[in-house]
């Protein structure tokens, strides 16, 4: 499954995934779309085949959804959250990235820790 990494998503998880497994993740910032909308995001990930990581639960999964509803590729999005212990939102993540498959993501928008 490849990953994109919403632009404000934490560096201490990424590289925490990068040292557990080889996923192979870019960030918003590398790909140029610092301070670009969300729509915009989604947008990229889509065309891409990248499954979204962000911090944003309250703007990025209805827009996502929006996507679905319109018929609009969405090859998913995973929405951590901050308030569990490092290692188990580190856990969580791991697990559902390995053992998920791209195609189990599409349309799907899931929240670590669950």
């Amino acid at each position: 499954m490849k990953l994109l990494a919403d632009e404000n998503f934490d560096n201490r998880l990424l590289r925490a995934l990068a040292r557990r497994q080889s996923f192979d993740i870019t960030r918003v910032q590398d790909e140029g779309l610092m301070e670009e909308p969300d729509e915009e995001v989604l947008e990229w990930a889509a065309r891409n085949g990248r499954v979204l990581l962000s911090h944003d639960g309250r703007t990025i999964p209805p827009l996502a959804f929006a996507r679905v509803a319109r018929g609009e590729p969405m090859p998913g999005v995973i929405i951590v959250g901050g308030k569990a212990p490092f290692a188990r939102i580190l856990d969580d993540l791991v697990l559902l990235v390995y053992c998920s498959s791209s195609d189990e993501m599409a349309d799907q928008v899931k929240y670590v820790p669950q």
